[in-house]
């Protein structure tokens, strides 16, 4: 019960920031989508989502673990592809370490997989709106955001949004 109270207090909190001030949605960008910015897969929606950053309809979230990732190998073109956007970085912190490892003794990523499940960790503890990715297999798959928001509800976090990038873009 103390565990309901407290989420739905959190949410009555959030829906009404959004819905009545206007809120600008923070969306953690994570690495799929900066890079299928140049992928004829996904190009459409990630420059739509940019444009959108672009014109302040949202607001970008990154974190140094995205930028740490890009710097293992990303083109410069990808990495480059950030300044045309304006965002807020967030330092990785041990609580955001911490969660990761939760998901990590929970089975839901493993050690190969464990920065995915670190992105996941940094959005719920910045408390973004919505993580955006095209990581079908480990972050945008209904079992794991299930499987993550258990262990965030367990951990007295607030469920994250996970999603694709057209599912946040308003298409009429």
């Amino acid at each position: 019960m103390e565990i309901f109270i407290f989420i739905f207090h959190d949410f009555q909190k959030r829906f009404s920031n959004f819905y009545f001030n206007n809120k600008k949605l923070k969306i953690y960008v994570e690495n799929s989508v900066i890079g299928g910015y140049f992928d004829k897969e996904f190009e459409k929606h990630a420059k739509r989502l940019f444009e959108e950053f672009k014109r302040g309809t949202f607001k970008a979230v990154i974190s140094s673990h995205v930028m740490d990732e890009l710097g293992n190998g990303a083109p410069q073109h990808v990495i480059g592809n950030l300044k045309q956007i304006n965002y807020d970085e967030y330092e990785l912190t041990k609580e955001m370490i911490d969660l990761a490892d939760k998901y990590m003794e929970s089975c839901i990523v493993t050690k190969k997989y464990y920065e995915d499940g670190l992105h996941i960790a940094i959005a719920t503890v910045i408390g973004v709106d919505v993580l955006v990715s095209w990581n079908f297999k480990h972050i945008v798959n209904l079992n794991k955001i299930k499987l993550f928001n258990h262990v965030n509800l367990m951990e007295r976090y607030l469920p994250l949004e996970i999603r694709t990038p057209p599912e946040v873009l308003d298409y009429e």
